[in-house]
């Protein structure tokens, strides 16, 4: 097992990956409280909720659940509202822990509920995708969707813990897999070409789920992230380099439907789409472009979408949490490995780099 922190000034919390870990043991110094909710979903709990009911309730606590049906379509206020039902019902008091056993679907909405009920309880994740390992578990934010945007309503909830275990992956379907290697991919990109040079190396392992290797991912991911987020937690500035490719990505998950495109598929060829807008800008050259291209693809991710009017594209940009004063902001590169935050873009060339990405 490795262990890494993420430095919150007077705060710390850290990050537990690894294989076949003993939630019991792992989790008992950071569950306040006598009262647990598990928050999970229809795909999940049936693999792993006994496990971690069992292990909590051997720490003496008090354990309840809530199910969720699966999919990024019901990440809303309606479904929301299913964990504060769950909570009021049960009894939950202040002092108590919600923990989210599941995807960045779960995590999000179970931070948001934890960070709303009675003003904030205690929060864990215990992030059962890739995707959800390498990113949306870690840095606090948490949140739900609108039809207008992605994670346009949401807050800040930083967990007390959050365990990684790779042998969770192994029930992952290869398109969820996928997805979570874009964000690895993402990591590489902004900001270590080092690192990408090592995808580029073990691409093909970590497509056919070596556990050593899921986990040396996982724990670079994080360890960049826990950076940046150590540095911004509230995405003042640095944090937004995160972003890479989520501007586009978004706009693309929001016209076609939440779930219909996984998130990270959305946002693999969002990141073509930045890296094509780099290039026509001159700030990459047309081999680094097509570096780019060759790991996507060889994650078995989509490079390009489907056919969306630039209108509408233009339009969900346009509702994108990056918009500040009116203004677009996207994340391009410099060089790979090397992002930036600009508003400084040519639009003509930012439509001519969405519609040639599209099939």
């Amino acid at each position: 097992m490795q262990t890494l922190y993420v430095e919150l000034g007077e705060r710390r919390y850290p990050i537990f990956i690894g294989s076949d870990l003993d939630p019991q043991a792992l989790l008992a110094p950071y569950i306040h409280g006598k009262q647990v909710m598990i928050v999970s979903n229809t795909t999940v709990a049936p693999l792993y909720l006994q496990h971690y009911q069992t292990a909590i309730a051997a720490l003496d606590k008090h354990v309840a659940t809530c199910i969720l049906p699966d999919g990024e379509k019901y990440k809303d206020s309606q479904h929301l509202n299913l964990i504060f039902d769950a909570l009021l019902e049960a009894g939950f008091n202040r002092d108590c822990t919600v923990l989210a056993l599941g995807g960045g679907v779960i995590g999000d909405m179970a931070g948001f509920a934890s960070a709303c009920f009675q003003r904030g309880v205690y929060f864990i994740q215990v992030p059962t995708t890739l995707l959800s390992q390498v990113d949306s578990s870690v840095g606090g934010k948490t949140g739900i969707n609108h039809p207008l945007g992605k994670n346009m309503i949401g807050a800040f909830q930083q967990p007390q813990v959050v365990l990684a275990d790779m042998s969770q992956l192994s029930t992952l379907p290869d398109r969820e897999l996928a997805a979570g290697l874009a964000e690895v991919i993402k990591y590489a990109l902004l900001g270590d070409e080092s690192f990408l040079l090592w995808l580029e190396e073990n691409m093909d392992a970590l497509v056919s789920r070596d556990e050593k290797l899921l986990a040396e991912a996982v724990y670079r991911s994080c360890a960049h992230k826990a950076r940046i987020v150590a540095n911004d937690e509230k995405e003042q500035g640095e944090r937004a380099l995160l972003n890479l490719g989520h501007t586009f990505g978004h706009a693309i998950e929001s016209y076609l439907g939440y779930g219909v495109w996984l998130h990270g598929e959305a946002v693999a060829t969002g990141m073509v789409m930045a890296a094509d807008l780099s290039q026509r800008m001159g700030w990459i050259s047309q081999s680094d472009l097509e570096r780019t291209k060759k790991i996507i693809s060889r994650a078995k991710l989509p490079i390009v979408c489907p056919k969306i009017p630039l209108d509408d594209f233009l339009a969900y940009m346009a509702h994108d949490k990056k918009v500040l004063n009116g203004q677009l902001r996207l994340v391009l590169l410099q060089q790979l490995g090397k992002a930036v935050i600009t508003r400084d873009f040519d639009l003509e060339r930012m439509q001519q780099a969405i519609l040639a990405n599209q099939a």
